[in-house]
């Protein structure tokens, strides 16, 4: 239950209730939480803002990817691609999201693939190609970033068109994909903005699931 009102889930079955998958092992879920968000700097701080997600990923062992502010449906959000160890077996599982932060509350829509028994082809094709030296970088967000898992180029979008199957790029595209076809109750719409962590946040506070808002309407 979410304040979004529409969703294109075009090739997506339900699995759960706000949990999809599609033939490809896509993995498309919503999330409500009526609590300050708690993303590390306000949206119009963008070098703060992925400074902070990047030192909170890479504390959780995966590494982040990108952190790109815009806006969904009108409303100012955070995408965020992120790259984690699955732990019980090589390989990494990929996650995009859009968090979408009110002063009180947020939503968060979700795409999620993991590598399969195949991994790190296309991280050895691109290092092949580019030499070592070039491929893994510094961090954008942050000088020095250590632990988790390695920023490098190929994780660039740049290189999805050659790698069409592996799961970063079913992750990018579905995100874009979907991005556009995302609605919100015009409530939410109308809650104070998010303007950062430690800052006063206005009330109202949303009103609790199950008065109205929080109903889903399914578009296939």
């Amino acid at each position: 239950m979410t304040p979004i009102t529409s969703l294109d889930l075009t090739g997506f079955t339900e699995r759960e209730p706000g949990v999809w998958t599609d033939a490809a092992g896509l993995v498309l879920s919503v999330h409500f939480f009526p609590l300050v968000p708690d993303l590390p700097a306000a949206l119009d701080e963008p070098q703060r803002l992925g400074a902070g997600l990047a030192q909170l990923v890479a504390g959780a062992g995966g590494g982040l990817i990108e952190a790109v502010p815009g806006s969904v449906d009108g409303i100012p959000a955070v995408r965020q691609l992120v790259k984690m160890p699955l732990g019980s077996r090589p390989g990494q599982a990929f996650l995009g999201s859009w968090t979408v932060p009110r002063a009180a509350s947020s939503t968060v829509v979700k795409v999620q693939a993991a590598e399969g028994a195949t991994t790190g082809m296309r991280e050895a094709m691109i290092m092949a190609q580019v030499g070592p030296a070039e491929y893994f970088r510094p961090h954008p967000y942050t000088e020095g970033q250590t632990g988790g898992l390695p920023y490098h180029v190929g994780d660039h979008e740049q290189w999805d068109a050659r790698f069409p199957d592996h799961p970063l790029t079913l992750v990018r595209a579905a995100l874009h994909r979907i991005t556009p076809t995302i609605t919100f109750d015009d409530r939410f719409k109308a809650l104070p903005p998010f303007d950062g962590p430690g800052a006063p946040q206005s009330l109202p506070h949303p009103p609790p699931p199950g008065r109205g808002w929080f109903r889903r309407r399914k578009d296939a």
